[in-house]
């Protein structure tokens, strides 16, 4: 009898280790929504390693257009997200859905094309340039997707009191990330607008596009980093994912944001208000 009692405590305390350690493991990991331009630049690929060594978390992350990693905060199927469209960020916090948002860094947009430049656009403003391509008919290509880059490049048709012209067979929209409608433009000889950190990336691969409009202050491109509400979303890991918030934003790890290169070029600049 004893015997078996002391086979029930181990086994029971076995089972209190096993629970644990699975808790614990659940605990250190965090789940984040970004953009296809935070991933395909490498810069999270750099980041994540940081972020587990100086914390101990693991990082794991989806990246989709900023309207899609909005919807996946909604939904609660992420801890906090780090994307690109202030105006549908704020609106996103107001609303309720997330807390706590702050500038972690930025870049710009550009208007890149085939080196030929059918519509003569080079060095025109964003505006001349918006009416040069729909003028002339020449194939424009828009991700489509409801992302950040997407939502800036419609706000530049708007800016140019031309509206979108997604009903025009010069406007072609891919439904995809950035660098593979970067790829479908150069297939077709056509322009698109893309954030530098992912033009740079695709320079990197001896692509042929240059940049061709760039310099408005309209083409400011800011991430911030938002945690989703835990009011909404009971699943959501509050205090994991700001402790990344508090990390991202810290003179170190700014730092090492601000000498992220590619090509010796900077694909980002850190501007985190403590």
């Amino acid at each position: 009898m004893k015997k078996m009692f002391l086979v029930s405590v181990t086994v029971f305390v076995s089972l209190l280790i096993i629970i644990s350690s699975l808790t614990f493991a659940q605990a250190q990991t965090l789940m984040m929504a970004t953009t296809t331009s935070t991933d395909n630049t490498g810069l999270l690929d750099k980041l994540a390693p940081i972020f587990e060594k100086d914390t101990g978390i693991e990082l794991k992350w989806v990246a989709v257009g900023t309207g899609k990693a909005l919807k996946m905060g909604k939904n609660c199927d992420v801890d906090l997200l780090l994307v690109h469209a202030p105006a549908s960020e704020k609106r996103y916090v107001a609303d309720g859905y997330g807390v706590n948002r702050r500038q972690v860094m930025y870049n710009d947009f550009v208007i890149i094309g085939p080196p030929e430049d059918r519509a003569k656009i080079r060095g025109m403003t964003v505006n001349q340039a918006m009416r040069a391509i729909a003028k002339t008919g020449a194939v424009f290509v828009s991700r489509g997707d409801n992302s950040g880059t997407n939502k800036k490049e419609i706000s530049l048709w708007e800016k140019a009191g031309l509206g979108a012209p997604d009903k025009q067979n010069w406007y072609v929209q891919t439904g995809q990330g950035m660098i593979k409608s970067i790829l479908i433009a150069e297939e077709r000889d056509g322009y698109t607008l893309t954030d530098r950190g992912t033009y740079i990336k695709y320079r990197a691969n001896k692509a042929t596009f240059e940049v061709l409009v760039e310099g408005d202050k309209c083409l400011a491109n800011q991430y911030s980093v938002i945690i989703v509400n835990p009011k909404r979303c009971e699943s959501v890991k509050y205090d994991t994912a700001g402790r990344f918030s508090d990390w991202i934003v810290s003179p170190k790890i700014q730092g090492i944001i601000g000498n992220f290169r590619l090509l010796g070029k900077p694909l980002f600049t850190p501007n985190a208000k403590r």
